[in-house]
């Protein structure tokens, strides 16, 4: 028997909790799916009582508020197999998981930044891998999509087979309905050179000239990042850097340890260091390059893919979310192109793979108004509008409209087939508690 949870139950709270603590969410009903016949007996139950759907699977994809309405959680949905070079991982599992399980097999997922983070979101988001630059999006790896869709049956969408099903979940996300599990290349990886330099406040505008002119030259081999941080004043933060505004230049190389120290050490020269965790890792161990906090939180974010970084745009960034800002704000820019720019054979909806670098910007909700939070963030891009090219869904943490997101996300001939696809396989819109794209009125 499928266990369900309903407001004032025991349990409804714990359930409904997850890593992104400021964006409500009061279903009507939570699902607590073991399989995916539980997900297909909870979109049934779903259309039979007209009542919309969400997912949740470890909560870092909470975007979207909404009341009412049915919430499947998937975490208990933690199987794992790899074949081959294949892994198949059920809907609940997170990368930690998955890193792990292909190190036995001397190979890496495309995986980000943070290892608890849900493999099923990230990768129908797109995937920004820490091998990125080497190895292209997470998304692109995807070779099979098992889905529930709103008529409640249990779909198996490949290249081959439901072909723009395939194509529209891989960036529209969970528009089309309920992944059950995820089919993905793993990467023949063991090791890298990588971690994090850390700068102090005077050093900020320096090093952000500095690792924007040293992004020039980078081989594909090498992805990285720089994050702006404004460090909180608590014990569990180095003396170093506690209660400072930092630039964390983050680093994530495939080639030996020796090359990799000669490609990072202008990065080394270009201010004084008051942190250098770089050296050759196991990837096991990729997660402490970023080091992000892994307790829940309340975050308010926003992006941009650009052009460029110049001069202007570097001050604009210190400007609006410097340590002189009027709301503290972390902004991490990430470098782009190499195999991020290169088409695959089978690629997810579009986005644009000339840009050069992504600019994000992150607030907690604790430590300013969520008005003062927009405003700071909207001054911040709109002075990056002139080099702006795009935007991305996955970095999308607010409280405007929905739909109104999705059509700056998605280009209008994407946004046209996406709503085309949609039409198909969930005309009644059922799947619309996120960044909704809607059917279209005319498909069929």
């Amino acid at each position: 028997m499928t266990t369900m949870f309903h407001p004032g139950d025991a349990g409804f709270e714990d359930e409904l909790a997850g890593f992104q603590t400021a964006v409500r969410r009061r279903p009507d009903v939570i699902v607590a799916a073991t399989s995916a016949a539980d997900v297909v007996e909870a979109v049934r139950y779903a259309g039979e009582h007209d009542l919309p759907v969400a997912v949740h699977s470890t909560g870092h994809g909470a975007t979207v508020p909404f009341e009412g309405g049915v919430l499947i959680t998937t975490q208990r949905m933690a199987g794992i197999r790899i074949d081959a070079e294949i892994a198949r991982v059920d809907a609940g599992v997170r990368w930690a998981a998955v890193i792990e399980a292909a190190a036995e097999h001397g190979l890496a997922p495309l995986s980000g930044s943070f290892p608890g983070v849900g493999v099923v979101g990230y990768t129908l988001g797109g995937g920004f891998s820490l091998l990125g630059r080497k190895y292209g999006l997470a998304a692109d790896q995807v070779t099979a999509i098992e889905v529930v869709t709103a008529d409640g049956e249990l779909r198996r969408a490949t290249p081959d087979t439901e072909q723009d099903l395939f194509w529209a979940l891989r960036g529209g996300r969970d528009n089309f309905g309920i992944v059950t599990a995820l089919e993905f290349r793993l990467v023949p990886v063991t090791r890298l050179y990588g971690g994090s330099l850390q700068f102090g406040p005077e050093s900020l505008a320096t090093v952000l000239r500095a690792w924007r002119d040293w992004t020039a030259e980078m081989p594909r081999e090498m992805t990285s990042s720089l994050a702006m941080v404004p460090m909180p004043e608590l014990p569990m933060v180095p003396e170093p850097l506690r209660g400072k505004h930092v630039a964390q230049i983050r680093i994530a190389y495939l080639g030996d340890a020796a090359e990799g120290a000669r490609l990072v050490a202008p990065l080394r020269a270009a201010a004084p260091v008051l942190g250098d965790t770089i050296a050759e890792i196991p990837f096991t161990k990729s997660g402490t390059i970023a080091n992000e906090p892994p307790f829940p939180h309340g975050y308010r974010a926003d992006n941009a893919t650009v052009s460029e970084l110049n001069d202007a745009m570097l001050d604009a960034i210190l400007e609006h979310a410097g340590p002189d800002a009027p709301v503290p704000t972390v902004v991490l820019l990430d470098l782009l192109g190499g195999a991020l720019s290169d088409v695959p054979e089978h690629p997810g909806v579009g986005w644009d793979r000339k840009a050069r670098f992504t600019v994000r910007a992150l607030s907690v909700v604790d430590d300013a108004p969520l008005s003062e939070i927009r405003s700071a963030h909207g001054k911040l891009f709109d002075a990056l509008k002139p080099w702006s090219t795009g935007k991305l869904l996955t970095f999308v943490y607010g409280e405007s409209d929905p739909a109104e997101e999705a059509a700056k996300v998605y280009s209008g001939a994407d946004l046209r087939r996406l709503a085309k696809v949609k039409a198909a396989v969930d005309p009644a819109n059922r799947f619309r508690l996120t960044h909704n794209v809607e059917p279209a009125p005319d498909a069929g």
